[in-house]
């Protein structure tokens, strides 16, 4: 039941970008607080603060796409790097702002909109160089850590956060998330190089369309973009949590709501041995969508502040077991090659799903009511999960075993001569010798 820490031991890089993300992720959860709260000082207005979504949404879509073909063109350890030294800078400047004596508003924006940007370029690199450094049959463990990382700052971030705001004020909350750029920076120095395959095109539109032909071509891939944006469209209740605390005449209960998805994900993670001994990730990957939609739909229903929690709890542990077995789904199956392109319509599936969500539940909410907003939306996942599974027979025979895409890299990488020191493999099909030698200096790669 305890994580399988089997990527750790076997992998010097994938423990340094964990230890990176470990950073970034707290630092990040400052200026993702400090934000909109010195907005809302700034006008005093619910629209104002809102609108930031709104600004997060495009710069997400076109800068991910564009950032998978990056991460399948040029080398994916430098575009993490430079990407995070971008992040960092973007940190400073908020910090100039609200040193003036009249913070501005539309440096805020700008802010958003470019951090927003930078991670959509970002994390298909990030999402692409985990199967290049972590064992085909780590790959899960891996997901499962890497959510783990995730959650715990999801949690220990916004309290941290909070605390921070409240004593020091938003300056420092900025001046922190700088200092923590410059250590992920650092730490990422550290990774061997991971550089494109010697046949690899310059980024274009034709490259990021043909990943999109790609992903057409494989149904069981489809399925688990198809699964998780409809599970966030019908089943995501967080823009009316304050409502729906109130409506359980339990306003205190507001940011236990909030913390519930997390934790029921940590819980999941922390226990998460279980999952790399899971093979048909297909079924597994469904089953827990309509437990998700499942869950949320009783959350609706109940009066009891407390059952509410339990309920949001155990959804959002759904939710972790989805996500670790899409990943682990799409690290084992796609190659090398189209990694990054396929990391970018990923990053497409899970961000653009909760925007969309939080949309549909705020309108429906107005149109009927806060409960039966959220009710129906879980029975209307759990529905549309069951068709999809009726609907996708190539997403429910999935077998990491047999499955042909997973026997190929496999065999792939079985090919390709990892390093003799056991510290996981690094070389990939068609990479430059800085690669394949394991005790290549990063610094002077």
């Amino acid at each position: 039941m305890l994580p399988d820490l089997a990527p750790w031991r076997s992998s010097r890089d994938f423990r340094l970008l964990w230890c990176a993300g470990v950073v970034t992720v707290f630092g990040s959860s400052l200026s993702f607080v400090a934000l909109p709260l010195q907005l809302k000082e700034l006008t005093g207005s619910t629209l104002a603060v809102g609108a930031l979504g709104a600004v997060e949404l495009v710069p997400l879509i076109v800068f991910g796409l564009y950032g998978g073909a990056l991460a399948d063109s040029f080398d994916r350890r430098r575009l993490v790097l430079w990407t995070e030294a971008a992040l960092g800078l973007v940190s400073v400047l908020l910090l100039l702002n609200s040193l003036l004596p009249h913070p501005m508003v539309w440096p805020l924006y700008a802010a958003a909109a470019a951090t927003s940007a930078l991670t959509g370029m970002q994390r298909p690199a990030l999402d692409a160089i985990v199967p290049r450094i972590v064992p085909h049959e780590q790959l899960a463990a891996a997901a499962a850590l890497n959510a783990l990382r995730r959650q715990i700052g999801a949690i220990a971030g916004p309290a941290l956060a909070g605390g921070l705001l409240a004593l020091a004020g938003l300056r420092w909350a900025y001046a922190i998330d700088a200092v923590t750029f410059v250590l992920s920076v650092l730490l990422a120095l550290k990774l061997a190089p991971s550089p494109a395959s010697h046949d690899a095109e310059k980024p274009s539109l034709r490259g990021i369309a043909e990943g999109a032909r790609y992903a057409w071509s494989r149904k069981e891939l489809l399925g688990t973009y198809a699964i998780d944006v409809l599970a966030m469209l019908f089943a995501f209740p967080l823009a009316i949590f304050p409502f729906l605390a109130d409506d359980l005449d339990a306003p205190w209960a507001l940011g236990l709501m909030y913390a519930a998805l997390p934790a029921g994900s940590l819980l999941v993670s922390l226990t998460s041995g279980w999952t790399s001994r899971i093979h048909r990730q297909g079924r597994a990957i469904a089953l827990a969508a309509a437990s998700w939609g499942l869950a949320m739909a009783a959350a609706g229903q109940l009066r009891n502040v407390w059952l509410v929690l339990l309920l949001l709890t155990v959804a959002g542990a759904c939710d972790m077991v989805s996500g670790i077995f899409r990943s682990a789904m799409w690290n084992q199956t796609i190659p090398d090659e189209l990694r990054g392109r396929l990391a970018g319509i990923e990053l497409l599936s899970y961000s653009a799903g909760p925007q969309l969500g939080q949309v549909r539940i705020g309108g429906m909410a107005a149109l009927t009511s806060i409960r039966a907003s959220v009710s129906w939306g879980g029975l209307l996942c759990f529905a549309g999960v069951g068709l999809l599974a009726l609907g996708l027979p190539k997403l429910m025979a999935y077998d990491a075993r047999t499955d042909e895409h997973a026997r190929r890299m496999r065999e792939r990488r079985a090919a390709v001569a990892g390093p003799p020191d056991g510290e996981g493999a690094r070389g990939v099909e068609g990479a430059g010798p800085a690669a394949q030698t394991p005790d290549a200096d990063p610094a002077t790669a």
